[in-house]
């Protein structure tokens, strides 16, 4: 098959490489130049991402893949369209439709009788069959359900782990017709390998999930019953920190038995997903307030754990404070809704001198994303750590010199390795200055 794949992001370059290998003819269009010329010179513009770039070489020296700007380039004669334009939200959290508008108008003019439109970008409940199908059919002129076929089929994978996600999970696939399910099932099918696993109710492959709205209700929920755990998590956190008791071990407890699957606390809760998709979820469902306020929950973590650390000390008020991790998790390198931001701010709100550190970004480029760079080493009077580097893992009370406080937000650290100096963690207990935390 030809197959266009628009916008190639953390997503969809691994994706648009993936149908590649399985000898696919594919183009991608994004409306970044440069990034559509460094992946024709067969370069990976995600350096974090596993397998992609020995991927890449091998899709360009084929030729069976290649970039442009151009919709006309791409898009004329394709029998699938796969679609990763993000979805965003805006400050009122409500969802912006912009970019995925605009993307949606450019390539319908430019489709053919029969071909499969497959929206993977996560949208509220009812998007696909209420707003995607009729602009499809308005810009290009063709009926949905005989001449085009539109679909949601969710992606379901991590940055740095595509393609091992790709063979894990089950593709869900939700049709405006069958005829349409039908050919994305097919089209799938024949892009995608599955391992075997034993603990599903059915096969791993293509799952037919009898509706869009189905398959976009699938993808919600299931990130959103993690803000949901995870805010669970820090409820009973900040209650055990108030109580003096250890949530892990409560936490470990629970887990024991298989109907507890309660996931850790934490400073925050970052990245493209998981503060974005309950947002999505709440624009079809408003009235969720069990979703709200979990998402308020942990939201306001960071401004917890900073007041935690002011009132442990007593103020924060010209210290010398780093904030170790402006990622949004340990080992990707994206500051997406990361909690450095809200951490800094709570920071600055009291007075504290901050600098940022992470592995992963060079001083040059913390210095350019608006912060003052800290270098390990350097005197400190507090280390909050934000990000689960696994480099904090191996941090020593030498790499921080001076500090009278660690506020570890992610339980990263080695306890042993801070003898003497309060460490604190979040749902760590009641701990404070001059008591060695756990």
């Amino acid at each position: 098959m030809k197959v266009a794949v628009v916008a190639l992001g953390k997503v969809g370059l691994p994706l648009a490489v993936q149908f590649a290998a399985a000898g696919h003819t594919v183009v991608g269009v994004d409306i970044d130049a440069a990034l559509v010329e460094q992946v024709n010179g067969g370069a990976s513009p995600y350096p974090g991402e596993a397998d992609l770039a020995e991927r890449l070489a091998e899709a360009r020296a084929d030729g069976r893949f290649h970039a442009t700007t151009d919709y006309a380039r791409a898009v004329p004669g394709a029998d699938v369209v796969v679609v990763v334009v993000p979805l965003v939200v805006d400050a009122d959290a409500a969802p912006d439709f912009t970019a995925l508008d605009a993307a949606t108008r450019s390539l319908a003019v430019h489709l053919r009788p029969g071909a499969l439109v497959s929206y993977e970008t996560t949208v509220p409940v009812g998007t696909t069959r209420g707003r995607f199908a009729p602009m499809v059919e308005a810009e290009s002129g063709l009926t949905q359900g005989s001449d085009v076929h539109v679909v949601f089929s969710p992606e379901r994978v991590f940055s740095g782990r595509v393609f091992a996600d790709l063979a894990r999970y089950p593709k869900l696939v939700g049709g405006l017709s069958e005829t349409g399910a039908h050919v994305a099932r097919r089209f799938y099918g024949s892009s995608l390998r599955f391992d075997p696993r034993d603990d599903l109710p059915r096969p791993n492959g293509v799952w037919d999930m009898g509706s869009a709205e189905a398959a976009e209700l699938a993808k919600l929920a299931e990130t959103t019953y993690r803000d949901v755990n995870i805010a669970l998590a820090n409820r009973f956190a900040t209650f055990a920190d108030r109580t003096g008791i250890e949530v892990d071990r409560v936490i470990e407890a629970c887990n024991s038995q298989p109907y507890s699957h309660l996931h850790r606390p934490g400073i925050a809760v970052g990245g493209h997903c998981i503060p974005v998709y309950p947002q999505l979820y709440l624009a079809g469902d408003p009235d969720a307030a069990l979703v709200r306020a979990a998402r308020e929950q942990n939201a306001a973590m960071p401004e917890y754990a900073v007041a935690r650390a002011a009132q442990l000390l007593g103020s924060l008020d010209g210290m010398r404070v780093a904030v170790l991790g402006a990622a949004y998790r340990g080992g990707v390198k994206e500051t997406a809704f990361s909690g450095v931001f809200d951490t800094v701010a709570a920071l600055d709100r009291r007075g504290a001198r901050v600098g940022v550190h992470d592995p992963l970004y060079a001083p040059e480029e913390l210095a350019e994303l608006g912060w003052r760079p800290y270098r390990l080493g350097e005197e400190v009077d507090v280390a909050v750590v934000q990000a689960d580097h696994a480099e904090y893992a191996r941090l020593r009370a030498a790499d921080l010199p001076g500090l009278r406080l660690l506020l570890d937000g992610r339980g990263v650290t080695d306890p042993a390795a801070f003898r003497g100096v309060p460490r604190v963690t979040i749902g760590g207990g009641d701990q404070t200055p001059g008591v060695p935390g756990r």
